[in-house]
């Protein structure tokens, strides 16, 4: 009896087993069906590597800070913080603590990954030929970076000189990238039900790609909305009861404090960072305020975020999912283990709510904590996080109607009957034109049909426009070479369409304007300019926007395969936030071309209406797979440029009858 227990005690745990079935819908959307949680996530990592292997794996070599393995000395910054912020450290021990339920879904989701690559000889990973649990923990980091938060990019080399500067260039950010969400109450709903739209803005190539799924298992998850590419978890989306979604705000969550020399609390460690160009080894350190990201003035500059672990965060995020009222969903909001967010909420039952922001550290707002605060001041410590009960919050606002657009919490159901007088670094949001033109959408209709919804979600009114062309038609008006396209402007409805050329003409404008205003760009003078430009490239000065305005899918990093006018693409009437629109589209220019091409924006979208069956639908920018054989490469590049939905299937009966494929897997 002795031996058999000591053989037992030290025999190898018996490999989790995983059944699930993968119906692909007409779109290629995986409906994914399985006992547990775990079987469908097992899934869903399977159904991410089918669609796009190459981008799975190097966000997660990038996430895992092991770009230098690939790319050289250039790609050190995030290995640099991999290391400095502990994440690797924090994975694995969160790995350990965590319950049996959440430690099956981190490693079912390395099963699919790792499955895939042994059903697929073919495909030969770069770096990362297996996944193991820890790592998918490890995946859900937010350690800040090096820089921001008052760390400028010197200050970051003078702590390590080893990094250089990048050589790849990053187009502007618009100052108003971002993302929008709204919900109505059934008193403005046609049908009495509650309403929801979800839409982030993000990149269309690299890190952070959107991904749909539909996820059920017999353990409560029964869910449909947006992964981002890796994660384990739909992070946005809609169940039969409730759905709910995110815009990021600037509430500060991140702060830097400006140490005396020799502070309290000093630590340093050597690590040795393996890149193509050899092992480069790194001095790290920390004090008692956090981890030591850049010097300034011979002074270490300490940054520290709320001591949020992955394990946190992931249990929050499938929490959120997995509520089956609006008390269960305000309990796991209370976890305040997301930073950065903005979330929006409806249900069946007709509850709409909103919260700003999750996890804010507390602390002394007499001091601006945009900066370096004095690290020798003991007025500058945290004081914990702030309660749930502290956050700017609306349920079922008598407007009837929610809105963010990374906009201040103030005019999220309409006017504010006053200022509450949170701290500043509560609400640094201002409001901003897509947050006005929501409001105008959303006050200036009594009841919305799903179908009016649908329609407004996908707004392409252009707010600003009207503004800048009153101005130039009260500016002086000189020279008969642009009388025509003045004329052309007045005439405008100031609505974006793929047909317009007043657009092209005023987001030509509004692209060369100087970045240090937003005003007074639509000039005679600019005018001018843009006239010679397009009669060069196109001929004629009057070009239709679709004709100018993109959409092209390259390689799924978006660096390895430059856009170029001799491959298809297709026009969209979409547009920058800053120009008060609904339906954002940011264009980049690439080198000897001649049109604008999509690089960010509307990506996943969906239109939620919720009562006794919920009813959805949604597009993705492309399509679903990456795979330019597939054809679910660009098959919903249409109705994105079209401004159409598909449906959403949900309900059994709905995904059976739109299947068009079904994969069993059962593993071992």
């Amino acid at each position: 009896m002795g031996l058999l227990l000591l053989l037992l005690l030290h025999a190898t745990p018996a490999a989790a087993r995983y059944d699930v079935t993968v119906h692909r819908d007409t779109y290629g959307v995986p409906h994914i069906y399985g006992k547990t949680d775990a079987d469908v996530v097992f899934g869903l990592a399977y159904a991410m590597a089918q669609d796009n292997f190459w981008q799975l794996e190097e966000d997660y070599i990038r996430q895992l800070g092991r770009e230098p393995e690939l790319y050289g000395k250039q790609r050190l910054d995030r290995a640099i913080a991999f290391r400095l912020f502990g994440v690797e450290k924090q994975a694995r021990a969160g790995y350990a603590a965590a319950s049996p339920q959440l430690r099956a879904i981190c490693d079912a989701f390395a099963a699919g990954y790792n499955l895939f690559l042994a059903q697929h000889p073919n495909i030969k990973p770069r770096l990362l030929a297996r996944l193991e649990g820890w790592q998918v923990l490890a995946f859900q980091d937010s350690s800040p970076s090096l820089a921001g938060n008052g760390v400028r990019g010197d200050d970051v080399q003078r702590e390590f000189p080893m990094l250089r500067p990048s050589s790849e260039q990053t187009p502007p950010a618009d100052a108003e990238e971002g993302s929008n969400m709204w919900a109505v109450s059934a008193q403005k709903s046609a049908s009495g039900k509650p309403l929801l739209f979800l839409n982030p803005h993000v990149g269309f190539f690299g890190g952070g790609q959107r991904y749909e799924a539909h996820l059920e298992s017999k353990q409560g998850l029964r869910v449909s909305g947006f992964a981002i590419l890796g994660t384990p978890y739909i992070r946005s989306g809609f169940t039969a009861r409730h759905g709910w979604c995110h815009t990021n705000n600037n509430a500060d969550t991140v702060d830097v404090w400006l140490e005396p020399p020799n502070p309290e609390g000093l630590e340093t460690w050597e690590e040795v960072i393996p890149t193509s160009e050899g092992p480069v080894k790194v001095r790290l350190r920390k004090t008692k305020h956090g981890f030591v990201t850049g010097m300034r003035d011979n002074r270490a500059l300490a940054k520290r975020a709320p001591q949020i672990t992955p394990l946190a965060l992931m249990t929050q995020r499938i929490a959120l999912a997995k509520a089956r009222s609006l008390p269960e969903f305000r309990a796991a909001m209370q976890h305040r283990a997301i930073t950065g967010s903005n979330t929006m909420y409806a249900d069946s039952k007709g509850n709409i709510f909103y919260v700003h922001g999750n996890a804010i550290p507390k602390r002394n707002p007499k001091f601006d904590w945009t900066q370096p605060v004095d690290g020798a001041d003991p007025q500058t410590e945290w004081q914990g996080l702030h309660p749930f009960a502290d956050l700017p919050q609306f349920l079922n606002p008598a407007s009837g109607f929610l809105q963010n657009c990374n906009s201040t919490p103030l005019l999220a159901a309409g006017d504010p009957a006053s200022d509450p007088g949170y701290p500043a670094y509560f609400v640094p949001e201002q409001d901003n034109l897509r947050s006005q033109r929501s409001r105008q959408i959303l006050t200036g209709q009594s009841k919305f049909t799903f179908d009016q919804w649908s329609k407004a979600a996908l707004d392409t009114k252009i707010l600003l426009a009207r503004t800048e062309i009153d101005k130039l038609l009260a500016s002086p008006q000189t020279g008969e070479s642009i009388q025509e396209l003045v004329k052309v402007l007045r005439e405008w409805d100031t609505v974006s369409t793929t047909d317009s050329v007043p657009m092209t003409l005023f987001m030509a404008a509004y692209l060369e304007r100087d970045r240090n205003t937003q005003t007074g760009f639509l000039t005679p003078d600019s005018l001018r300019r843009i006239k010679a430009e397009l009669e060069r490239d196109f001929g004629s000065w009057r070009v239709p926007f679709g004709e100018w305005n993109r959409l092209q899918r390259v390689h799924s990093s978006g660096r390895l395969e430059p856009f170029r006018d001799d491959r298809p693409s297709i026009g969209v009437p979409g547009a920058p936030g800053a120009v008060g629109v609904i339906f954002n589209f940011y264009t980049t220019s690439s080198p000897g071309q001649k049109r604008m091409y999509g690089r960010m924006g509307n990506t996943y979208v969906a239109v939620v209406e919720f009562g006794r069956k919920v009813k959805a639908a949604s597009q993705l920018v492309f399509g679903q797979s990456a795979d330019p054989q597939s054809p679910h490469y660009l098959d919903q590049a249409p109705l994105y440029a079209g401004q159409k939905f598909k449906p959403a299937w949900f309900h059994p009966s709905d995904v059976r009858s739109h299947t068009k494929s079904t994969l069993r897997l059962r593993h071992p």
